[in-house]
Parts: structure tokens; C-alpha cells; sequence
């Protein structure tokens, strides 16, 4: 895959159901489903895999902030009739690829993530929010994972990381009583960084992706990938093998020289 910008953006014009915008190392990618409540089909979920892939690969890109088109809702959730179908068989394969071409790619992506939510974040469009690195949410955000009303679990990784989020006694409440719960209360337990006017919504989330894009973009991700792996087996070890690896990098010579030298930094990503 190419990381030129004309490529990228060639790309991004192919799309059915989602928006990509970058300007200045921000990439923008919108779930452009308004009518549906921008809810999570099989296509949508398909170019959200080729949209991240392209903005990871891509020199152009430092960050990438998700949201929904309209006011009332980030992904209301996943589109349920392309559940009816499914058998066991059919459905851990579809749970699998959901897992390994989105969620996955965008928790483990080596930029970083921020979830715009903006309205209903329910079921798969609060799993989708969770597996970004920060969630910042309009004061009128709802969100929950009322799986189990339809006689289902969460699917898309909800089980686990709402738990590495909350604690497993919040996590079993919210997941056990399929109850929505408002912004301020998510941002109360942990679920969301942030929560502000909806007005305000995209701009806050580009002011703080934009003060990490004035980081070391190496270091960022070496601790994206650390922090991932923590409460794993291998999650000191990583952090050692991340710190360490700093130290061959350009910019961690730039970071160092400039502290001493009470200068700002200018990093360049090697």
C-alpha cells in the first residue's frame, strides 16, 4: 500500500459509507450512515479496515480522530439485520475479522486514535469507540451495550476492554442490565477522557491530538504499545524493550539535547 498523499486521498474518494478529510497530519475518518444511525454493516466495517490501514501507513498522517455524521449518534450500533443469518460458525468468523481488521488495528495502530463521540455510542459504536487510545464525548453522548436484550454478548471486544476500563464489577452492571449511561457519568467511571458541549466536540479532540502530534512521534507509539500491554505477562518487559529502543532514535538525542539546552524540541519521527 502506497503512502503517498494523491494515493490516500484516491482511496478515501472510493468509499460508500465513510468520510476521510486530512489536513495538516489530522485525519478525520466520519461514518457517513446518518440515516442508519451510522451503524456498523459489514461494507462500513470493511472500508473503516482499508481508511486506517491507508492513515497508519500514510507519512501525512500523524493522528486520526473517528466520529459519526449528524448530531444524534457515533454508531448506534451494529446493523442487526446482517445478524439474522448467522450461525455459530458464521459468527466467530465474523466476530474474528471485526476483531482482527478493526478493532485490533486501530487499539494497536502505532498513531494515535481519538474517538469522537458524538450522540449513541451503543453496542458495536461503543466497542469501536473503546478500542481508540482516548474517547472524548459531546455532553448529550449516550452509551452502553444493550447486547443482551437480544439475547447476545457483546461481540467486538466490548467484554474485555470495558472491563480494562471500569473494572469488572462496572463492567458486569453495565453489560448485565443493558443500560445506557449518560457522558458525564461515563467520564465519572472512566469510559470516556472527557466530556464537552457538542459544539465543541470535534475542535477539543483535534486541540488534544494536535498536542500529541507535538510529541515524538516514535516515543508515542512505543507507549501506545506499551500501555497495551499492561496487566499482560510481557507488559514490564515491553515498556523495558520500548525505553530501550528510544535511545537508537533521533529524536530521543533532539528531545534530550534540547531539554538541556532549554530549547523546544523539533522531532522528525527517526
Amino acid at each position: 500500500m502506497g503512502t503517498s498523499e494523491p494515493q490516500f486521498l484516491s482511496k478515501a474518494m472510493s468509499y460508500q459509507n465513510i468520510l476521510v478529510e486530512t489536513n495538516d497530519r489530522v485525519c478525520v475518518i466520519t461514518i457517513n450512515r446518518e440515516a442508519k444511525l451510522n451503524a456498523l454493516n459489514k461494507d462500513t466495517l470493511a472500508e473503516l479496515h482499508t481508511a486506517f490501514e491507508a492513515a497508519f501507513a500514510d507519512a501525512q498522517v500523524g493522528g486520526i480522530i473517528l466520529t459519526g455524521a449528524g448530531k444524534k449518534a457515533f454508531v448506534a450500533g451494529a446493523d442487526i439485520s446482517e445478524l439474522t443469518e448467522l450461525n455459530t460458525y458464521s459468527a466467530t468468523a465474523m466476530a474474528t475479522g471485526v476483531h482482527d481488521d478493526v478493532m485490533n488495528l486501530i487499539e494497536n495502530g502505532p498513531k494515535p486514535v481519538i474517538a469522537a463521540i458524538n450522540g449513541y455510542a451503543l453496542g458495536g459504536g461503543l466497542e469501536l469507540a473503546m478500542a481508540a487510545h482516548i474517547r472524548i464525548a459531546a455532553d448529550n453522548a449516550k452509551v452502553g451495550l444493550p447486547e443482551v436484550t437480544l439475547g447476545l454478548i457483546p461481540g467486538y471486544g466490548g467484554t474485555q476492554r470495558l472491563t480494562a476500563l471500569v473494572g469488572k464489577g462496572k463492567a458486569l452492571e453495565m453489560i448485565l442490565t443493558a443500560d445506557a449511561i449518560d457522558a458525564p457519568t461515563a467520564q465519572t467511571i472512566g469510559l470516556v477522557n472527557q466530556v464537552v458541549p457538542a459544539d465543541e466536540l470535534l475542535p477539543k479532540s483535534e486541540e488534544i491530538l494536535r498536542k500529541i502530534l507535538s510529541r515524538a512521534p516514535l516515543a508515542v507509539a512505543n507507549a501506545i504499545t506499551a500501555i497495551n500491554a499492561a496487566g499482560t505477562t510481557d507488559g514490564y518487559a515491553t515498556e523495558i524493550s520500548g525505553f530501550a529502543g528510544c535511545f537508537n532514535t533521533t529524536d530521543t538525542r533532539e528531545g534530550i539535547a534540547a531539554f538541556l539546552e532549554k530549547r523546544k524540541p523539533v522531532f522528525t519521527g527517526k
